[in-house]
């Protein structure tokens, strides 16, 4: 092994096998023109100059870059971290790594946030954000989307939970917990609409008045603030909150302690995709699980069967949410 000196390049590798550069790129992508003499000799000069093949480079040049690319919202909303550990172990058993991109981080960077995969040539792209009229899906790149999406990419599989049931079950249980005024504090898109619905459901069956506020499209920390204070404001009645995600509940645990109210005997707060934030021992946050490492694996295993079969028809599969009790919820105040 080389040690205490420049990392080897390609051309390294071919002047020490005696052979083209042309001819190590061949060996590196696997192909059978190659004789055996020629690719014994070129192993070994990998092996000797530890040489490590820069994928972006051999993607470029016409391999395959064995890697899948995926497109989240934002890098601090952090419900997609369990997205991407199911992802990761999924594609793992098939030697293919992920690479991640923040839609908006990229926005005033390139006009299509696609741009920087296609360039590298990955084997696939998974969209765990919105697609927007920017984004150019190539046809013969598979297209995965993960979570639900307002705007749909035809020919795309789909891995989601069920959120409209997931906010039903979440409102059912603050009902059974004897709140009448319940909150729903959202955002924009397609998990948040159905979320909204799933609300509705709830409180429209318990005969039950609604209040729904969202202000914009983001479902950030500050977001979530802004909507409980507003919600707070124009129903001081209110006695339990579900936010549109874990992020936004911690908006309205500031809410609250900014209105004078504790959590939970005064108000009671649900968060939704059980993130890492949630069983924090400072939040302790009763929370829907959307299962969103379960959905990772999903994901990788319709982007192995579409790169089995890249002809066959679009999948769509939708997981069954849970509520996590913990500490944000209590039983309602009597008035």
């Amino acid at each position: 092994m080389a040690t205490g000196r420049r990392r080897a390049t390609i051309y390294d590798v071919a002047q020490a096998a005696g052979v083209s550069k042309s001819l190590v790129s061949l060996v590196l992508r696997g192909s059978p023109s190659v004789s055996a003499p020629r690719r014994a000799a070129v192993l070994a000069a990998i092996e000797e100059l530890d040489y490590r093949p820069s994928h972006a480079a051999t993607a470029l040049a016409g391999g395959t870059s064995q890697t899948v690319g995926v497109v989240i919202d934002d890098y601090t909303n952090v419900w997609f971290v369990e997205l991407l550990r199911g992802l990761q172990e999924g594609l793992a058993s098939a030697g293919l790594r992920i690479a991640v991109s923040d839609r908006t981080l990229n926005a005033h960077v390139e006009s299509d946030p696609l741009d920087g995969f296609l360039s590298t040539r990955v084997e696939a792209l998974v969209l765990a954000t919105e697609p927007t009229p920017a984004m150019r899906f190539p046809s013969q790149i598979p297209v995965i989307i993960a979570g639900n999406r307002a705007t749909k990419v035809p020919g795309a599989d789909i891995a989601a939970s069920d959120d409209r049931l997931g906010a039903r079950r979440a409102v059912e249980h603050l009902i059974s917990l004897g709140h009448r005024n319940i909150g729903h504090i959202a955002g924009g898109g397609g998990s948040s609409h159905l979320r909204i619905l799933g609300y509705r459901d709830a409180v429209e069956s318990a005969g039950l008045a609604e209040h729904v506020v969202t202000l914009g499209e983001l479902t950030t920390e500050h977001s979530g603030y802004l909507c409980a204070m507003e919600l707070l404001r124009s129903s001081p009645e209110t006695t339990a909150i579900l936010a549109g995600n874990d992020s936004m509940a911690m908006g309205a645990l500031a809410a609250a302690r900014e209105n004078g109210l504790c959590v939970p005997e005064d108000l009671s707060i649900v968060g939704y995709d059980n993130s890492p934030l949630a069983d924090t021992q400072l939040l302790r946050l009763t929370t829907v699980d959307s299962r969103n490492h379960a959905v990772g694996l999903h994901v990788a295993e319709q982007v192995l069967s579409r790169l089995a079969d890249p002809g066959r028809a679009p999948q769509v599969v939708s997981l069954e949410p849970a509520l996590v009790e913990r500490g944000t919820c209590a039983s309602a105040r009597e008035t």
